[in-house]
């Protein structure tokens, strides 16, 4: 597999030479990475779906719904009675408490870049959480091997001190 350490590249490591306590630790901190990749795309895809109804909501502003009666978001269960002003000018919530003034068009770009650039990132985490759920199978996979080795080695054990055992007892019938 490969891993990365401070201050180097990525360095390639062999499975078969860790031990089983190892490869657990290991297996943990996959099984960690998946969750916060999770986690993170359960995130973006929220917000991929805060910037499609908003942007939904831009295409319903048109000349004609000047004047028109609508309810104002002011948290996101709470909303007071306006009036469309303006079906030009639209005021966008970019974060952090701040606004910006687009029109129209421009408030569809926004969106749809919005809605590109997290689609791009949940790609990346995808392909990225998709190496790691492999890197885990491979993992687990050795974990597996590790243990039927010891598993057999306990059984050779066993059948090597019951060997003796037999032979102790013939030795001691005659």
């Amino acid at each position: 597999i490969m891993a990365s350490s401070k201050g180097s590249g990525p360095q390639v490591i062999d499975l078969s030479k860790l031990n089983l306590e190892q490869l657990t630790t290991l297996k943990n901190q996959l099984d960690q990475e998946l969750q916060f990749f999770n986690e993170s795309l359960q995130q973006l895809k929220i917000a991929q779906l805060k910037f499609n109804e908003s942007g939904e909501c831009v295409e319903k502003v048109t000349p004609e719904t000047k004047g028109k009666e609508m309810l104002v978001p002011l948290t996101s269960c709470m909303y007071v009675p306006g009036t469309i002003a303006d079906a030009e000018s639209l005021l966008i919530d970019v974060g952090t408490g701040y606004y910006l003034e687009r029109n129209v068009n421009g408030a569809k770009d926004y969106f749809n870049r919005k809605i590109k650039f997290v689609t791009e990132q949940m790609e990346k985490i995808q392909k990225i959480a998709s190496e790691k759920s492999k890197l885990r199978e491979v993992v687990m996979d050795m974990m597996e091997v590790k243990l039927d080795h010891q598993l057999a080695a306990i059984q050779q054990q066993q059948a090597e001190a019951e060997a003796v055992k037999a032979k102790a007892a013939a030795a001691d019938g005659m």
